[in-house]
């Protein structure tokens, strides 16, 4: 079968890492794709939101199945426009995706469904976000509610940084139009972790647990990022916790979100806070986590092809994932500056080195190549992955290949799976 995947970042690559192993795939696009992923699969030049290009690209090679990688594609409705040409695709359609594109639709969800997360209300006026932010002091969490590619949250501990926080959204427009409207909630305190399942719509098939870590420096300083790095299983999500995030959490999205008229097709991402061995939800995501997706599918024995076939056509009876039982650590390799402005097209070396250790893929995320030669070309620039006996041996093996590694300004979290060794 002829595979299309869409995208051309840090998940696009582990996805096609994945996906070509698969024995029931015979060709593998991806659009735009990178250096890395051209290792693998077949780059088109097509950007991930030229929906019409994509649309004739996969019906004039006659692709049996897409994947959609990112969320914006996702939120404009590329799976509306595809099924509707009577092509198989992988991922929710334009009104399901709104879980992820707007936060206030995602916590009125939550609300109707007496799905456990944090106290909010939504504004659209900035004089009353302000009014409810004095009234309800600080600490306190100010959400833009549209896509601002992870990096639309500020975590004020100040009364005085929640207000700067809602200036910087609703006035200075630092998000554009994802920030004409935000959500003001409740701090919550806790472990985060991150939670996957494919679905159908009606039935599902949850993931192995991961982490991610948000913040740009060690010991989760700094400003939130699209994610520094992840690791894969998190020990906090015991075996209890994770029955209980399907009941109480996961089963009543997917139910919710039929209910109300809106079926949730494709890999459903739920970021957690777990205080007290307890559960609520921070947000959703509606595709794979990045980084999340490296870790989880370096660990995943199974097959992806026939899960992805079977929700997309509504037909997902497959009850477990085979998964190998050792753990995984993803550590991004960021440009110097980042999450703020950066330079590109700095020359990476050491690419080959990494290539030679055992249990370890470097996942290319923003990379491009000038002159035959990979530079970076984004804000995470690459996904050191590798594979151990435990957390502990994984992230050994990931930070060797960091030590191969090198280019201007290059920077990184030292701490990447601590959490997981102090339990």
């Amino acid at each position: 079968m002829k595979v299309l995947v869409v995208g051309g970042g840090g998940r696009e690559h582990a996805l096609c890492w994945k996906i070509s192993q698969s024995p029931l795939v015979k060709t593998l696009y991806c659009a735009p794709g990178n250096p890395g992923i051209a290792e693998l699969a077949e780059c088109v030049h097509i950007g991930a939101e030229e929906i019409d290009a994509l649309l004739d690209f996969a019906l004039a090679e006659k692709i049996d199945l897409t994947l959609v990688g990112p969320e914006v594609p996702l939120t404009m409705g590329i799976v509306d426009r595809f099924q509707a040409a009577g092509l198989e695709i992988f991922g929710p359609n334009r009104a399901a995706a709104q879980i992820e594109g707007s936060k206030g639709f995602s916590k009125d969800l939550m609300a109707r469904h007496n799905i456990p997360t944090a106290d909010y209300q939504s504004f659209s006026e900035h004089a009353a976000a302000v009014a409810y932010i004095k009234q309800q002091g600080a600490p306190i969490v100010i959400k833009a509610d549209g896509l601002a590619a992870g990096k639309g949250v500020i975590v004020a501990m100040t009364e005085a940084e929640a207000i700067a926080g809602v200036d910087h959204i609703m006035l200075d427009k630092a998000f554009g139009s994802a920030g004409a409207s935000v959500v003001i909630e409740e701090f919550m305190e806790g472990e985060e972790a991150s939670f996957f399942a494919f679905t159908d719509g009606k039935n599902i098939l949850p993931l192995a647990s991961s982490q991610d870590h948000k913040r740009a420096f060690d010991g989760d300083e700094g400003p939130n990022t699209g994610g520094m790095g992840a690791y894969s299983p998190a020990p906090v999500v015991t075996a209890a916790l994770h029955d209980e995030i399907v009941e109480t959490i996961v089963k009543p999205t997917i139910e919710g979100m039929a209910a109300d008229g809106h079926p949730y097709v494709g890999i459903l991402y739920v970021g957690l806070m777990i205080k007290d061995g307890k559960p609520r939800v921070v947000e959703y995501n509606a595709r794979f986590g990045d980084p999340e997706a490296q870790p989880l599918l370096m660990r995943m024995k199974s097959d992806i092809v026939p899960v992805l076939q079977a929700c997309a056509r509504g037909e997902l009876t497959q009850d477990s994932i085979e998964w190998h039982d050792k753990a995984a650590v993803c550590v991004v390799m960021a440009s110097g500056g980042y999450p703020g402005s950066f330079e590109k097209g700095l020359p990476i070396s050491g690419l080959a080195a990494a290539a030679k250790i055992d249990d370890l893929v470097v996942f290319h995320a923003g990379t491009a190549l000038k002159d035959g030669v990979v530079v970076n070309n984004g804000g995470r620039v690459l996904g050191v992955t590798g594979l151990g006996a435990d957390v502990a041996s994984a992230i050994e093996c990931a930070y060797l290949g960091i030590d191969e590694i090198c280019w201007q300004d290059v920077h990184y979290r030292k701490d990447i799976g601590q959490k997981a060794l102090n339990r």
